[in-house]
């Protein structure tokens, strides 16, 4: 008897430490497919929804929505960078560089941040910011402002780039830090 005890013990830790193995796995292909410029990858490891929620913003996204945050995102030339994958609390918690065209302009470039990952049937279905401890948020409110207010007076076309979410918004965002890099100055 003590044996199919000891036997079942070692299959459920077994099975859980195989489950821990896939979902690290899971989130090394995520920041992969972010790295690689290859949204397939992201897709593979997802859910059917993922919930993603940042301070205040929780969003849920279709596969196809998701793409057109990816492809939003991917206009600001991103580098992740997975740093570290642990454990806490039971949850597995992904330490995560970055560095854009944007966050360079918003003078926090880079940025690491720690997010902790969840999921449903074996695919990433929540991804909760826990930290960017690293970022200056009045330096980049600042530098948000500056460049929003500048394109309202001097490009009121772009007005609102920096609320449009979608791949055009992104551009235009690029576009209105590059106006406001080459104004000139009195």
């Amino acid at each position: 008897m003590k044996h199919i005890l000891f036997l079942l013990i070692i299959i459920v830790f077994t099975s859980c430490a195989e489950k821990r193995h896939t979902e690290s796995e899971q989130i090394k292909v995520f920041y992969k497919g972010y790295k690689n410029s290859g949204y397939e990858l992201i897709k593979n490891v997802l859910a059917d929804s993922l919930t993603t929620v940042f301070g205040d913003y929780t969003t849920t996204y279709s596969h196809q929505s998701y793409y057109e945050q990816f492809k939003w995102d991917s206009i600001f030339k991103p580098d992740y960078e997975l740093v570290d994958l642990n454990h806490e609390d039971g949850q597995l918690v992904a330490t995560v560089s970055m560095r854009s065209l944007k966050l360079e302009f918003l003078k926090n470039n880079p940025i690491t941040c720690r997010y902790q990952f969840q999921f449903t049937t074996g695919k990433i279905s929540r991804i909760k910011e826990l930290d960017c401890n690293d970022v200056d948020w009045t330096v980049w409110q600042k530098e948000v402002n500056t460049l929003a207010n500048w394109i309202k007076i001097n490009h009121p076309e772009m007005d609102g780039f920096i609320h449009d979410l979608s791949m055009k918004g992104a551009i235009d965002y690029v576009k209105a830090i590059e106006l406001y890099k080459n104004r000139e100055v009195d």
